[in-house]
């Protein structure tokens, strides 16, 4: 029997909704020195709020999967990057828009992506999300979610700061799989790929439990379906590489938090580690953070997904927890955040941003954090995560 949708009307929270205005309004204040950062404040907003009304968590979908066999997340993320490859492509290929030059997210893979892509899987089950899960639950009131976000920034700069331990690993050189094939011929092989990718998934589903859920059902008419949130995340990814002229990315902003920090109250030097001896990485660690365009859109994700809470009226912070949640925020932190560092990127700009800028880094990405994510799966009893698994069930949300 199918369950009717809730259709109750949202209790809108309208001091939260004031205050996500009012950051929302001075954010784009500070940011006036350019329309590019305005325009970037403006789509990471949109992130956030995206995140949240599809309650978009890629933890929760490779859990989904590996836990229960259910696919709705994944068969997801296929129309997603499937979307965002058939946008991305053709402008990499062109090389500019508009005047403006754009780049691909194109990186080397090797046993350090392999071992940090592991690494954050296994911190995506224990802290209780991905990069982006976190900042858009850090928005959405999650307070357990503010210790993984700490420890995030933590494990990513102490990662940044040993980079010679792992700077030097065996590694494959960057492949374009853009220049190495062609527009049209990838075109066609991303096309294959996904299109089996979403037939074993639904056959998986099916086999497991006789149907297959839909992306386009929602927890609530008061949600987005997983196929409008996909829908939008890929269009939103494009907008930044249009704007900013590179795709999405998330994670280093968390290493540079961390080593301003540090630098700022004299604890460490983080011009002389080997992190930020890359000329890019260089000028960010020596710019205010608010012309960083990954910070920037970082906070602008946080106040979009608080919007969406108080719009919701679902945003209602929980100050206690358990001695072993925060404790599993704790490592998962540090996994996600030295893990994403040392895989160069997250499954954001790894494996979203990567796959769609026609890279190979990022199907290896995702080939090393999927066993990861299993391990993590295996490990969440032993915190007592999975208790909270049946409140959250008759909602559509997961944790």
């Amino acid at each position: 029997m199918t369950e009717r949708l809730i259709s109750l009307p949202p209790r809108i929270r309208w001091g939260v909704v004031s205050a996500a205005t009012a950051l929302a309004v001075t954010g784009g204040a500070v940011l006036l020195q350019g329309w590019r950062s305005v325009a970037l404040w403006a789509v990471g907003i949109a992130l956030g709020y995206a995140l949240y009304q599809a309650t978009f968590g890629f933890s929760a979908g490779f859990r989904a999967l590996l836990r229960d066999g259910r696919t709705a997340h994944v068969r997801a993320q296929c129309l997603m990057l499937a979307t965002a490859t058939l946008a991305f492509l053709p402008t990499l290929e062109a090389g500019t828009v508009f005047g403006q030059p754009v780049r691909a997210f194109v990186f080397p893979a090797g046993v350090a992506l392999g071992a940090g892509a592991f690494m954050f899987g296994v911190g995506m089950q224990l802290g209780g999300g991905c990069a982006s899960g976190t900042l858009y639950t850090v928005g959405g009131g999650s307070t357990r979610m503010l210790i993984t976000l700490l420890f995030i920034v933590v494990g990513a700069t102490s990662a940044a700061q040993h980079a010679e331990l792992w700077l030097d690993l065996p590694t494959l050189p960057s492949v374009s799989l853009l220049s190495a094939l062609g527009l049209l011929p990838l075109l066609a092989l991303y096309a294959a790929v996904f299109a089996l990718l979403w037939h074993f998934a639904l056959g998986h589903e099916r086999r497991r439990h006789g149907s297959a859920v839909s992306i386009w059902q929602r927890a609530s008419t008061l949600e987005w379906s997983f196929a409008w949130g996909a829908l939008a995340l890929a269009a939103l990814n494009f907008a930044t590489l249009l704007i900013a002229g590179r795709p999405w990315g998330i994670t280093q902003a968390f290493a540079l938090w961390g080593s301003k920090t540090l630098d700022l109250t004299g604890l460490a030097d983080p011009v002389f580690w080997a992190f930020w001896e890359q000329p890019t990485r260089a000028e960010a660690l020596h710019r205010p953070l608010w012309v960083d365009t990954t910070s920037v859109m970082d906070v602008a994700v946080v106040v979009g997904a608080l919007l969406a809470a108080g719009l919701a009226g679902r945003f209602s912070p929980q100050w206690r927890t358990t001695p072993s949640h925060l404790l599993a925020s704790v490592i998962g932190g540090l996994l996600l955040g030295a893990g994403a560092i040392i895989a160069t990127g997250c499954n954001i700009s790894a494996m979203f941003s990567g796959i769609a800028s026609g890279s190979l880094h990022g199907w290896l990405w995702i080939a090393a954090a999927l066993p990861g994510n299993w391990l993590g799966v295996q490990l969440r009893p032993l915190f007592g995560l999975d208790e909270i698994r049946g409140r959250r069930q008759a909602i559509g949300h997961s944790v």
